[in-house]
């Protein structure tokens, strides 16, 4: 039997390059009643903690290094003993916010993640941060995007570490190869499908960031 997805939304401020947002995080859980990975533990260790039942947390995912998306990753590894894993190419954005405490360890693409008889491949996707990756689950008919693809288009790329023609390359060859039913579960906001996104693709490639 494949994993089941829990989905929490946690509430904090983004920071970068001087300016401070209020901002909204999906915070995805992945496995079954016995064990689970959480994707991207936003602001509150304690919900995200609490969210888990007991679980036993294998490992804590980041799918890029902006701080509204691993502020409360030590505590909850603390709480946990969880490892946290993100790329190395976003160590240079985690050093921003956790000087003092790398991860544990790297995420790779093409690796892959097993919660609960259920595989996670990593997709390094950069663009919206240089170590940005997704997650995808074909036996739930998922990918886990981080901020490289929301539903409307890709993330954000107007500010320090990030690149408009490297996030569309990514989710051109990344992402919208995957099956059009596929849903995407995103970093902030509603989710959408890859079939639902590939015809913005033309509208993104001309636009600038």
């Amino acid at each position: 039997m494949a994993a089941r997805i829990d989905h929490l939304v946690t509430s904090g401020t983004f920071s970068l390059d001087g300016g401070s947002w209020d901002v909204d995080n999906n915070v995805w859980i992945v496995g079954d009643d016995s064990e689970a990975i959480v994707i991207d533990a936003a602001h509150d260790a304690t919900a995200i903690e609490a969210a888990l039942g007991g679980r036993t947390l294998r490992a804590i995912v980041c799918t890029h290094a902006h701080n509204d998306h691993i502020d409360a990753a030590p505590a909850l590894a603390a709480a946990t003993r969880a490892p946290i894993l993100l790329h190395p190419d976003d160590l240079p954005l985690w050093r921003m916010t956790h000087p003092g405490r790398l991860p544990d360890g790297e995420l790779k693409d093409g690796q892959t993640l097993t919660v609960a008889g259920t595989a996670l491949t990593v997709l390094h996707t950069p663009g919206h941060a240089p170590g940005a990756v997704c997650l995808y689950a074909p036996d739930l008919a998922t990918v886990f995007t981080g901020d490289t693809l929301f539903q409307g288009g890709p993330g954000a790329t107007g500010r320090s570490f990030s690149d408009h023609p490297t996030i569309v390359a990514s989710i051109r060859d990344r992402l919208l190869t995957l099956a059009p039913e596929t849903l995407v579960r995103t970093g902030h906001g509603d989710s959408t499908t890859i079939g639902a996104e590939a015809p913005g693709l033309p509208e993104w490639l001309a636009q600038d960031g």
